[in-house]
């Protein structure tokens, strides 16, 4: 079984940074920022659509993108901390000779930078991400285009990620699913997409897998 992984709210927590840098963008702008705690929706989901949602206008989004990135790209991407469990998961499923892949929204640029920083890009035979001009941030469209790239067989791959688009991205592609709780997405989110399975935990996850 080979198996993607999405990278915030699965492998990684990025709360910290993700919501720092969209506050820093909204301040740039003259907006008001909510509090923290009122901006979890946005972690996970292409970002441009979320700072459309907080801006009003795609104008004003795609600026809003550019000054957040100001931030992220030296300080917000390290904002950042590896769930527990999730280094022995991936060591485990390595040493079973699983293939292992990170497809997420974020752009690749900085999805090497945070891995190699946690020491867990080794892990992974490929990592695939969305580039900085907004291209194959649609999850569908990524997995596609990582099942094509790599030429895996869809009925030997499972996406694992935390949010409705990983679910729905993987139905799109014929893949089975995933859904991990302890990220940012809820079970009726989760159970709406059609999830295969949920995970509580990274233990569950190996479960799963070698199930």
């Amino acid at each position: 079984m080979n198996v993607l992984f999405d990278l915030d709210g699965t492998l990684t927590d990025p709360f910290e940074g993700i919501t720092n840098c969209i506050v820093y963008a909204l301040e740039t702008l003259g907006r008001l920022p909510p509090p923290a705690t009122d901006l979890r929706w946005a972690i996970g989901p292409p970002l441009l659509g979320s700072m459309e949602e907080l801006l009003g206008s795609r104008e004003l989004a795609i600026e809003g993108l550019r000054v957040y990135r100001e931030r992220f790209s030296s300080v917000g991407l390290f904002e950042n901390g590896v769930y527990g469990g999730i280094p022995e998961l991936l060591s485990g499923l390595a040493g079973q000779g699983r293939k292992l892949f990170v497809a997420t929204s974020k752009p690749t640029v900085y999805t090497v930078r945070i891995l190699d920083n946690f020491g867990l890009k080794g892990f992974f035979t490929g990592i695939y991400g969305s580039e900085l001009d907004g291209t194959r941030t649609d999850k569908g469209e990524l997995i596609a285009h990582l099942l094509e790239e790599e030429g895996l067989d869809r009925a030997e791959t499972v996406m694992v990620g935390d949010r409705s688009h990983d679910i729905v991205g993987a139905h799109a592609n014929g893949l089975k699913s995933i859904g991990v709780l302890y990220g940012y997405g809820t079970k009726e989110e989760l159970d709406s997409a059609r999830a295969t399975w949920l995970a509580e935990t990274p233990e569950d996850i190996a479960r799963t897998v070698n199930g």
